[in-house]
C-alpha cells in the first residue's frame, strides 16, 4: 500500500494528510507557494558548492539555482511517502535570477501513477520573479516505495 502523501495547509507547518487517490483530485492545482528574496551569499555558497568559477555569477545565479528555491516544499509534500527516489528532473529557464530579486514559487502536482507498493508523481514548480515573469519552469519526477 502506498502511504499517503503530506499536505500542506497555510503554513508549511500544518501538514494534512492525503492519499494517492484523494492526490489524484487535486492534480492541476498549486499545492504550496513560497515568496524568497535572493541572497547574494545564498547565490555565491551555491556557485561554490557546484565549483563553477564563471565570473557571470557574480551578477546572477547559475540557471540550476532555482532549483533549490522551495526544494523544502516538495520534501514537505512527499514527506509521508517512505523512502524516495529522484526520477529524473527537467528545468527551461526563461529569465535569470539575480541577487535582490524575490522569486514566488508555486508546486503542483500534475500527474501520479501508483503501481503495487510504488507511487510516480509528477511534480512542476512554477518560479516567478518580483515583475511577475516566469523565470523558470522545472518538472520532476519522484518515485516512492
Amino acid at each position: 500500500m502506498v502511504p499517503p502523501i503530506a499536505l500542506p495547509g497555510k503554513t508549511l507547518s500544518k501538514v494534512r494528510l492525503l492519499t494517492i487517490d484523494e492526490l489524484k483530485t487535486k492534480l492541476g492545482a498549486g499545492l504550496a507557494s513560497v515568496s524568497l528574496r535572493i541572497e547574494p551569499g545564498a547565490v555565491q555558497r551555491f556557485v561554490q558548492a557546484i565549483d563553477d568559477p564563471n565570473p557571470r555569477w557574480r551578477d546572477m545565479a547559475p540557471p540550476t539555482f532555482v532549483v533549490t528555491i522551495g526544494f523544502d516544499q516538495i520534501v514537505t509534500l512527499l514527506s509521508s511517502f517512505g523512502t524516495l527516489l529522484h526520477g529524473s528532473t527537467e528545468l527551461e529557464c526563461y529569465h535569470p535570477v539575480r541577487p535582490g530579486d524575490t522569486i514566488a514559487t508555486t508546486v503542483t502536482v500534475t500527474n501520479v501513477r501508483a503501481v503495487q507498493d510504488k507511487a510516480f508523481i509528477t511534480i512542476e514548480t512554477e518560479y516567478r520573479n518580483q515583475k511577475r515573469q516566469r523565470v523558470a519552469r522545472c518538472r520532476q519526477l519522484v518515485i516512492s516505495y
